[in-house]
């Protein structure tokens, strides 16, 4: 593996340790500082928050790394990671913790700009497995970062916010000093023009076949909300856990995730095709959260964890499927819609989602779960309408 590969993947371990840490103890952080135990229409205007800076800046800064290249921009976002942790750590209202989450929403590139980056220096046969690692990191992150946020958090609950801080500012000065630009940037004025967040969406639904692709990005993207916005609230309500016990639920929610998504996306792939690993990965979420919504004791969702993390063959073939859709000149500015498309979904659910949990929450808060599931049934069609682009040949072209 080259050094590259090393330091994008050890920067998003970084990055996934430090959400990880947050997770855990967001609800009780609202709770105290908001002065209502009723946390979840606020969980959900933060995320929502968050989702409506990205969806503006997102495609502005997968462009602006097209123009000058991955690195600037994604130090830029790593630095902004950091300030919002800090905000986050010693806010003392309700307006300071939005604050923060917008200005880490406005400079949150780091996914978009690290895929853009591995497209950049991987042949196409090699996409899903590195892209499959790539969510493997992300994974291993958030093995370590909810049980040691919930450690941290019942010591002190502005702990793991400090302690995300400094973990952005670590995965900063590495990717500041051991990452080298990607692609040789394009240069060039940038236009004015170019700055419209819409321009590059109507970019890409301008090419042929990409709306059904861009739509299942929008409702897959959205069905991951769920977790953040529910996760902690409905192990407290459903089982009396404790920020220790949600972190260990996530971790070994992440450890799952991780060991599938570095082993099955390459050889899932290679033996269904990108089409049926995507409808595997479905499958298998879909039966854990049918479990999950009607378990009544916390160890059977520790039980159910393997079905869970079976979805994570089916990101990395998507990813792989999406980047052959247009050329390499245009790979951040394409990413940088889809983290648009990601970020839209990110405004709708979370508020969706936390809406739905205040009504449920009194009767039976599992079965949020089943709304997920119902949106997994309405991505099955587009995943079958797919126009499969082929892969280009590999010849003349080494993976770096």
């Amino acid at each position: 593996m080259t050094r590259p590969l090393v330091v994008i993947y050890a920067a998003v371990v970084l990055d996934a340790v430090g959400i990880g840490l947050v997770f855990p103890i967001l609800p009780a952080l609202l709770a105290e500082v908001a002065h209502t135990p009723d946390v979840a229409p606020y969980i959900g205007v933060m995320t929502a928050l968050y989702a409506v800076m990205q969806f503006v800046f997102a495609p502005v800064l997968g462009a602006l790394s097209d123009r000058l290249g991955r690195r600037p921009v994604l130090l830029l976002s790593l630095a902004g990671a950091a300030i919002n942790y800090l905000l986050l750590a010693f806010a003392p209202s309700l307006w300071l913790l939005f604050a923060g989450r917008a200005i880490a929403g406005l400079t949150g590139a780091n996914v978009s700009v690290a895929t853009a980056y591995i497209t950049d220096i991987s042949a196409e046969d090699m996409r899903a497995r590195r892209f499959g690692l790539l969510s493997a990191m992300f994974g291993i992150g958030f093995v370590v970062g909810p049980v040691l946020g919930g450690l941290l958090g019942d010591y002190w609950l502005r702990l793991p916010f400090i302690a995300a801080a400094l973990l952005n500012g670590g995965n900063l000065l590495l990717a500041l000093l051991l990452l080298p630009e990607s692609r040789r940037p394009g240069g060039g004025r940038l236009e004015l023009a170019a700055l419209n967040p819409l321009r590059p969406l109507r970019w890409a639904l301008s090419l042929r076949g990409l709306l059904p692709l861009i739509v299942l990005f929008f409702l897959l993207s959205a069905t991951g909300e769920a977790y953040g916005v529910c996760w902690a609230l409905w192990g407290g309500d459903a089982f009396g856990w404790n920020g220790l016990w949600i972190g260990l639920s996530l971790g070994a929610f992440g450890l799952c995730q991780a060991l599938a998504q570095a082993i099955l996306p390459g050889p899932a792939v290679k033996l269904l095709g990108e089409r049926a690993a995507i409808l595997a990965g479905i499958a298998g979420v879909s039966v854990a959260l049918v479990v999950m919504a009607l378990a009544r004791q916390g160890w059977v969702v520790f039980a159910v964890m393997p079905v869970f993390a079976l979805g994570g063959i089916g990101v990395p073939a998507l990813q792989s499927l999406a980047t052959r859709q247009v050329d390499a000149a245009r790979q951040g500015q394409f990413q940088g819609v889809l983290a648009s498309i990601v970020s839209l979904a990110s405004i709708v659910a979370p508020l969706g989602f936390s809406s739905l949990y205040v009504l449920v929450r009194p009767v039976w808060p599992g079965a949020v779960w089943l709304s997920v599931v119902a949106l997994y049934a309405l991505a099955i069609p587009l995943i079958l309408a797919l126009r499969l682009k082929p892969a280009a040949p590999a010849a003349g072209r080494s993976p770096a």
